[in-house]
């Protein structure tokens, strides 16, 4: 903190400065809608892939939100030893998308699937709130090279999805696939870029947003617009509990989530330790034990309001970065607004308007940014390292197996599928073992640089080319 900076001399943290109401409230928002577009994602692929009326998926939509804004509470204001007292904004996590769209693949009765996710989202964020003090003191056995590998394959598993809404609602539909349908993925693509490239501060931080917009108004002509969920939505309303049934506990599913929730704790983490150091509150063994604490907490809560697993945001962190407001408490004004918009239909139900095509094309920006985050972060990881090299590489292509060659484990389990048709569940457990076995049993194992992966490293010494390290 600088001298001039007024906070210093009242002797109140940057972090802990309550801020004037129209700035507290406009600061807000700004977090809002730097991560809306990410909150509404999961349940729109979820309700989508189960086959939800509009109504109902406005529904899930507005539940998201609300809990989001729950979760967000837990992070920034804290209880007891709950919250990591950061401006640290939680959301539904794109790690359990994969999973949960697999178990609905899994389920034969559509209307089990939520049930089931939701019950194996409970037992995991429960699981989750044990384990966080733990969990903060094996976070090496987390480096960025597991953690880069299983941020990428989430880019990666989710793309196909961007790609799929691009063509249309429906494969069924006349005009999947179409010209039209492309094009109009293609048109909003291409605002989303402009945005981002030719505008500063606060629209360039809601470019997505603003192309979803300027999409589905570029569709109203063609015909492409629905907006019979905004006619049938009420102004009012709460995501009465359990709305989809009674949650369900089946091994397989609790399995897949708990691995989903091993993830989440991981990028909360080093999330933490990001946000830690931007805002001059470095992120110790406690903060962080209290931060997953949240994370979990508000995991097990959010499907008793019909939500799924809760995260922190990293583009929220990015902009704690940029406009140098470090209160948590306009986070938390944040959390407000998300949760007004949860209990508000008509809000929610705009979402429900956007056109699949629409999506599809914020969606590769969305996703791909995912995957270029997790190679941002393998970048950092070490990869002049013989070792670091095979993790990624045969990680990588564990959690490809699903995408490229959905039929691989056709001839196992039902129950075992729901855990290998996910990418990002298997890439996670591969990156982790192989880690643990390369870098952790023995030593001087991870010495070994390298130029090629297939290079023969520490079988033939003295006659290999190295590659110089990598800052």
């Amino acid at each position: 903190m600088s001298p001039e900076d007024p906070t210093a001399r009242s002797g109140v943290h940057p972090v802990d400065e309550k801020l004037p109401p129209f700035k507290m409230a406009t600061t807000g928002l700004q977090h809002v809608a730097a991560m809306y577009a990410g909150v509404v994602a999961p349940p729109l692929i979820v309700g989508a892939a189960i086959g939800l009326s509009g109504t109902e998926l406005t529904f899930l939509t507005g539940a998201c939100l609300f809990t989001a804004g729950l979760a967000t509470f837990l992070q920034t204001l804290g209880i007891w030893k709950i919250g990591a007292r950061l401006p640290f904004v939680n959301g539904v996590t794109f790690a359990g998308v994969a999973p949960m769209t697999a178990i609905v693949a899994a389920t034969d009765d559509k209307s089990d699937a939520l049930p089931i996710i939701f019950g194996a989202v409970i037992v995991a964020g429960l699981l989750g709130f044990l384990a966080a003090p733990f969990f903060s003191k094996a976070v090496r056995f987390f480096p960025p090279v597991v953690t880069g590998t299983v941020i990428t394959l989430i880019g990666i598993s989710l793309l196909p999805v961007a790609f799929g809404w691009a063509q249309g609602s429906s494969p069924t539909a006349d005009d999947f696939g179409s010209v039209t349908n492309l094009g109009l993925a293609g048109a909003t693509l291409v605002i989303v870029l402009l945005l981002r490239r030719f505008t500063r501060g606060f629209v360039k931080q809601i470019a997505v947003l603003l192309g979803l917009v300027a999409g589905t108004l570029v569709a109203i002509p063609l015909g492409v617009t629905d907006f019979s969920p905004v006619a049938d939505a009420d102004i009012v309303g709460f995501p009465t509990p359990f709305h989809f049934g009674a949650p369900q506990f089946q091994l397989a599913a609790i399995l897949s989530m708990c691995v989903v929730m091993v993830v989440s704790m991981t990028e909360s983490t080093a999330d933490m330790l990001a946000l830690g150091e931007i805002v001059d509150r470095p992120a110790d063994e406690k903060t962080i034990a209290a931060g997953l604490r949240a994370d979990t907490l508000g995991s097990a809560i959010s499907p008793v309001f019909n939500g799924f697993m809760c995260s922190a945001f990293a583009q929220n962190i990015g902009l704690v970065a940029m406009t140098r407001i470090r209160s948590r408490f306009v986070v938390a004004a944040g959390g407000g607004f998300l949760v007004l918009m949860g209990l508000c239909p008509v809000a929610a139900s705009l979402i429900a308007v956007v056109p699949r095509p629409v999506l599809g094309g914020a969606g590769v920006v969305l996703f791909g940014s995912v995957a270029a985050s997790g190679i941002q972060t393998l970048v950092r990881a070490g990869l002049d390292k013989d070792n670091n090299v095979l993790i990624v590489a045969v990680s990588l292509a564990v959690g490809i197996i699903p995408i490229t060659a959905p039929e691989f484990y056709h001839a196992f389990p039902e129950t075992a599928k729901i855990v290998l048709d996910s990418g990002i569940s298997t890439g996670c457990v591969a990156a982790v073992l192989l880690n643990f076995v390369f870098n952790h049993l023995g030593k001087g194992r991870d010495a070994q640089d390298v130029t090629h992966p297939m290079e023969a490293g520490e079988e033939i010494t003295g006659a290999t080319t190295r590659a110089p390290a990598t800052s």
